[in-house]
């Protein structure tokens, strides 16, 4: 069976979720779990949005990163439960 290729927009958004865990390892031992239990949640969410759905998967990449972005700065530390 012939591998399937990915878009590019499936490339960002596994490069995304590859930089979240990664953003993950940094964090204090005791709180890793919550950050990844929290990054999966965010990823699952969505799943029922459709490939040709460019605009909402763009949207989606644009806060994820900024949420990132926040999410690895040093003083944060522990997230919450939702």
């Amino acid at each position: 069976m012939p591998e399937r290729r990915l878009s590019g927009l499936q490339k960002d958004v596994l490069r995304l979720y590859r930089d979240c865990l990664r953003a993950i390892r940094q964090k204090p031992k005791e709180s890793r779990p919550r950050f990844q239990s929290f990054a999966r949640r965010q990823f699952e969410q969505h799943l029922d949005i459709k490939r040709t759905d460019v605009k909402a998967i763009e949207y989606l990449l644009r806060i994820g990163r900024r949420r990132l972005e926040q999410y690895q700065s040093p003083t944060v530390r522990d997230i919450g439960t939702v």
